[in-house]
């Protein structure tokens, strides 16, 4: 499965929009650096997330996530890797409003729910909404997902090492690389 490079740009073209909204400046290389992750299910503007990476050091990693309207992004963790822990997150809404699901006391009302046809892969639904100014640490290992609001949402990531590469999914069909055709 694929995504077109039509669609590809038109959706890099909306989460610089959505950067610049927020009172982003970007360099040129940095809005080219734009990547659009849709997870290998082709169903971008439901599962998905475009996101820019600032810095990925050995140490430490800055990004920003845009996510549109109701994107979803899959349940999953960031393990242990060689000896290394897994990475430590922090999410901090910058613009909208987004969902996050993490290990704990399930939600009895939930804002919003996993894709149709895929719930059997999200297991944690302990619900933090993050609005803008918000922020919530993620300890290494910890499942999770989440999903933004009606307005789409800007999150930024400060982290722990990077290699999301190497993310364990709860989905068995889906793939960190996105490909690109035409």
């Amino acid at each position: 499965m694929m995504i077109s490079k039509d669609d590809a740009e038109k959706y890099k073209d909306l989460a610089y929009k959505m950067l610049i909204n927020t009172g982003t400046v970007l360099t040129d290389l940095e809005k080219e650096n734009i990547e659009i992750a849709d997870f290998g299910l082709s169903q971008f503007a439901d599962i998905g997330l475009s996101l820019l990476v600032y810095v990925n050091t050995e140490r430490v990693c800055a990004k920003e996530l845009m996510m549109l309207p109701g994107q979803n992004c899959v349940e999953h963790t960031h393990p242990d890797i060689d000896g290394d822990p897994g990475k430590e997150e922090t999410f901090r809404c910058r613009w909208g409003k987004v969902f996050l699901y993490v290990p704990g006391e399930p939600e009895k009302e939930p804002s919003v729910l996993p894709p149709a046809g895929r719930s059997e892969y999200y297991t944690v639904h302990h619900e933090i909404e993050l609005n803008p100014g918000d922020q919530y640490i993620m300890n290494p290992n910890t499942r999770h997902w989440f999903q933004a609001g009606p307005e789409g949402a800007v999150i930024s990531e400060f982290s722990s090492r990077s290699r999301d590469e190497l993310d364990v999914f709860t989905d068995p069909e889906v793939q960190r690389t996105t490909i690109i055709s035409g």
